[in-house]
């Protein structure tokens, strides 16, 4: 079986531990990916690796208050490229800020969710979503 492939951008990586945790709890095997910034997540994407091809993450969590570009401008950046287009991004985040969560639907978002990630949790939609997406992923490995 295929471990799901997921890339985590957040700076700081100080809820890295509370993400696993949550991860762990559903039993799936999975890869997780991090990045402190857009930047950096923008060359992982366009990384080839050693053998020249890309490969792409299955899940994306951006963490929405990213300094310089910021959560929405990444999920813009990843919505424009026809490569990236199809990727499941969720937006993380410890601030309900409607106007942000607006824009994000716009740019196609799989879901929101609201820190500290609890997948075990139906309060948070995108955590609900996310498990959910999870799971389908791993059912058709």
């Amino acid at each position: 079986m295929r471990s799901i492939s997921i890339l985590l951008v957040e700076n700081p990586l100080a809820g890295l531990t509370g993400i696993r945790e949550s991860l762990d709890k559903l039993d799936i095997l999975y890869n997780l990916v991090t990045r402190a910034n857009a930047n950096e997540a923008v060359g992982y994407l366009l990384d080839k690796g050693e053998f020249g091809q890309r490969r792409l993450p299955d899940v994306i969590l951006i963490d929405i208050s990213e300094p310089g570009v910021n959560g929405l401008e990444l999920l813009r950046i990843i919505r424009e490229d026809p490569e990236w287009f199809h990727l499941k991004c969720f937006i993380v985040t410890t601030v309900e800020d409607k106007v942000d969560r607006v824009i994000a639907e716009q740019l196609g978002i799989s879901g929101y969710i609201n820190k500290p990630l609890k997948l075990n949790s139906l309060s948070t939609m995108g955590a609900f979503n996310l498990m959910i997406d999870l799971i389908n992923l791993k059912s058709a490995r």
